[in-house]
């Protein structure tokens, strides 16, 4: 099918629809608009984008092991870390920096390379590469999205509650 095929049965459905649908539609339309501006703005710096599927629950698993190696089973229980791994931040059981701070943070490093995940998708972890030019800004519009170097020694994560986050970590 070429474009304008498309946009004549996206129309024709659109029309079809009961008033009270568009506003479902408009949500469905706004979040793969701003997906899509959220990967464009990075191709647009230049970043190389993989996705790595085979060693994504590694890579999380090694993320675990990183950032809540001090974390006995009963305290991620009681934070409820199995449904945000951040909790570990919002509930102080790791020693972060918040906000504006740990923006800051995360501009000034030198961010080459970089894992980025979400907690509601374990299949995949993506792979930034030649990322230097990314900041904190890059991903105010994403929800519960961990960044981190390849070597898992700080992590930056912008959680989807404005009151948490976002939060840096880095091992010392």
């Amino acid at each position: 099918m070429n474009v304008n095929t498309y946009r004549q049965e996206i129309n024709q459905m659109i029309d079809s629809l009961p008033d009270e649908e568009l506003g479902n539609v408009y949500g469905s339309i706004e979040f793969i608009h701003r997906k899509y501006l959220f990967k464009k703005n990075l191709l647009d710096k230049g970043v190389v984008i993989l996705e790595l599927f085979e060693e994504a629950q590694e890579i999380m698993d090694l993320w675990d092991r990183a950032f809540a190696k001090n974390m006995s089973n009963e305290i991620k229980e009681a934070i409820h870390y199995s449904q945000f791994k951040w909790h570990i931040f919002s509930y102080k059981k790791q020693k972060c920096l918040e906000k504006e701070e740990a923006r800051n943070a995360f501009d000034a490093l030198t961010k080459n390379e970089l894992y980025v995940m979400y907690q509601n998708s374990p299949d995949v972890v993506f792979e930034y590469n030649n990322a230097n030019d990314v900041v904190a800004a890059d991903f105010d519009f994403e929800q519960d999205i961990y960044i981190f170097d390849k070597n898992f020694t700080w992590t930056y994560v912008h959680t989807h509650e404005s009151m948490c986050g976002p939060f840096f970590y880095k091992i010392v």
